[in-house]
């Protein structure tokens, strides 16, 4: 491993708050981050998102809509442990996630390329909101607009974190 992150905004922007991955990569790539980390809106492309962490990431950062069950807007992170990466649909709350449907970027499928590559995934964690609509649409609704900005607190709280586990301890 490198030291290094990935932050992945996801989605669809045609389907309204499906969008929200691909606003937060938008902003954190304005957002002056340390050159070790590398922020991309891959949309739909879960092939490219495989190949881009095959690279040798220490920690991907997925950024989603995803259907929870929650109030829209809501943001949560949740960390893909090793043992559900095998098969993710078992993974508990995220079985029912848009990061698991047709829009292309099923973690399974990923993670199944990164295995046929011979590459290791590091550490996955999911920042995902709950939208309020995924329908045909571009746009996010009003909740989900106003849940950008925390998710991007939230990446960037990760990043800082990280920075300070890479630093070394002075005596």
């Amino acid at each position: 491993m490198t030291g290094r992150m990935l932050v992945a905004g996801v989605g669809n922007i045609f389907l309204g708050d499906d969008g929200f991955g691909v606003e937060v990569a938008r902003r954190l790539a304005e957002a002056g981050l340390p050159d070790w980390v590398r922020v991309a809106d891959y949309g739909t492309s879960g092939m490219h998102l495989a190949y881009d962490m095959a690279e040798g990431y220490d920690t991907t950062v997925l950024v989603d809509a995803a259907p929870r069950g929650g109030t829209p807007g809501t943001v949560t992170v949740l960390e893909v442990d090793p043992e559900h990466r095998r098969d993710l649909a078992a993974a508990g709350p995220l079985a029912d996630s848009r990061l698991f449907d047709a829009h292309g970027m099923q973690p399974d499928m990923v993670l199944g390329v990164l295995d046929m590559l011979g590459a290791k995934a590091g550490r996955i964690l999911v920042v995902c909101c709950e939208p309020a609509s995924t329908g045909y649409r571009i746009g996010l609704s009003e909740p989900v607009t106003a849940a950008v900005d925390e998710a991007v607190r939230i990446v960037t709280g990760l990043v800082a974190a990280a920075d300070a586990a890479r630093q070394p301890i002075d005596k």
